[in-house]
């Protein structure tokens, strides 16, 4: 999937949190429902086959119980996307990021190849089954881990016995740490973890920068990767560095012209949002500019990174720049030049917030946004649950307004089509439901005791929070609907009253 991810490590966070953040974007000329849904161990396959590939792997038989945000129609695979374990440990499944012809050449993608002919007949070759990819990685992994670092191994272990048919980046996420993990042609990978007192831009292109190859081999204490990796860099001639440094990015990533359209624009805005004097982004001189394929992988921000932030640069249609497709301002050839963060195909947003301060039973806080993130409000769930509100888990083929994905799917739509005209009442929308979604976790947070039966509580709590975002959301709708009716073109000023 096209997405965009921001990883912010516990001290770069505003209230010591990890925040680990992910739009899942549908490609081009399609649009995926979704759904936030929780999975007991009852609902976890023994053995499990993908739909895509068809490669069956048996799983262990000690699940626990999860969110996810999988595709709602099911007609592809599970696609679990993003969510969190009753331990409180959280990833993201995936970025689908680019590699180059040498990698993909000395460790090939392991694709399916359907079968050829009739069972029986002379010519008939039957099929072969491909390794594992986004469709899968939830449902293989969360279930079964206890940390961040224990989810690099899992998936680490599943990528070297089983391949993978796409080139994925994916992030892990506990109280301590997050780590991200990118898979480097069929069966290799690398992991890094994310400084604490950093964050890191993900788009649609392997990423990492730097690596310390030793400390994988040796006390592995911020790098992972796959068993054989130095062997597999030195036979293969993938160590493109002139000096004794190893960056990933030159051995395994692109440098394609393609990325600096879809690709390095993304990570330039969410740069220049959170560190804005600390490199100059703009002009002649800059230091980095959209196109700039070393913009660095982590970073310093230049203030403690909130919930709000995140919201904001992973919603970014390059306002403010010459690039904003909805600019009225400056040179209009220039608008539109990138693909935009907040892009009319974002399935959903969903930051995992896990708080240190808070008791375990109530640490966890998913937000999650539906449609396109520029229409769209972050809203705060716990996920100490057993079933998420209806109306943000019964999402199925059918257009409904009873549904928060449909809804925000309707709202973008009129919206972009009258944006001056909406986006008042859209940023107002924004304000309300994220203002009022702290303070119902604020509240809930100073109710919750060691006497009250903790899955209970917590679904209280997500149904007001449900019920307060249909409330803004309705209102919403009905203003975008009023704007964009009055703006039709058979329109006429004269009435007969």
């Amino acid at each position: 999937m096209p997405c965009t991810t921001l990883l912010v490590g516990k001290k770069a966070s505003y209230d010591g949190s990890t925040l680990v953040a992910r739009n899942e974007d549908s490609g081009a000329g399609d649009f995926t429902a979704k759904k936030f849904i929780v999975v007991h161990p009852s609902d976890q396959p023994k053995v499990y086959k993908s739909v895509l590939s068809h490669v069956e792997i048996p799983l262990p038989n000690n699940p626990m119980r999860y969110t996810c945000m999988p595709d709602a129609l099911n007609d592809k695979g599970i696609w679990g996307a993003a969510g969190v374990n009753e331990l409180n440990v959280s990833m993201t499944a995936t970025e689908t990021i680019t590699s180059n012809e040498r990698v993909l050449a000395a460790d090939p993608l392991v694709k399916y190849i359907p079968a050829k002919g009739k069972e029986g007949d002379v010519d008939y070759t039957p099929e072969v089954v491909g390794g594992i990819g986004e469709e899968d990685i939830v449902t293989l992994v969360l279930p079964y881990i206890k940390s961040a670092r224990e989810g690099v191994l899992r998936l680490g272990e599943i990528l070297e016995k089983y391949g993978t048919y796409e080139m994925n980046g994916i992030a892990f996420q506990d109280i301590d740490e997050i780590w991200w993990l990118e898979t480097i042609g069929g069966h290799h990978w690398i992991a890094k973890r994310v400084k604490d007192d950093e964050y890191v831009v993900m788009p649609n292109q392997l990423g990492i920068d730097s690596f310390d190859l030793k400390d994988a081999f040796d006390k592995q204490k911020e790098h992972l990767c796959s068993s054989d990796l130095v062997e597999f860099i030195e036979k293969n001639y993938l160590n493109l560095n002139q000096d004794k440094h190893f960056n990933p990015r030159y051995a395994f990533g692109s440098h394609s012209d393609a990325d600096h359209v879809y690709n390095t624009p993304r990570a330039w805005i969410i740069c220049r949002y959170f560190n804005p004097t600390t490199y100059r982004w703009d002009g002649p001189k800059a230091d980095y500019r959209p196109d700039s394929d070393n913009i660095p992988w982590s970073l310093v921000p230049e203030h403690k990174i909130t919930v709000e932030d995140v919201k904001y640069v992973l919603s970014h249609h390059y306002q403010g720049t010459p690039y904003d497709p909805y600019g009225k301002h400056g040179d209009s050839s220039l608008r539109g030049s990138f693909r935009p963060i907040g892009i009319n195909r974002n399935n959903f947003l969903s930051c995992v917030q896990i708080r240190p301060y808070a008791p375990e039973e109530i640490r966890s806080i998913e937000w999650i946004a539906y449609g396109s993130n520029t229409f769209n409000a972050f809203v705060p769930f716990y996920v100490n649950v057993d079933e998420t509100p209806i109306y943000t888990a019964n999402t199925n083929k059918t257009v409904s307004t009873d549904n928060f994905y449909w809804s925000n799917r309707i709202i973008g739509a009129l919206a972009d089509a009258h944006y001056s005209n909406t986006s008042s009442a859209i940023e107002r929308y924004q304000n309300a439901v994220q203002t009022k979604g702290h303070q119902l976790i604020n509240k809930y947070d100073a109710l919750f005791t060691k006497d009250v039966d903790p899955v209970t509580f917590c679904q209280a709590a997500n149904q007001e929070i449900a019920d307060m975002a249909k409330q803004h959301t309705d209102a919403l709708l009905d203003k975008v609907l009023f704007t964009a009716s009055m703006g039709m073109k058979n329109s006429f000023s004269r009435s007969d009253a």
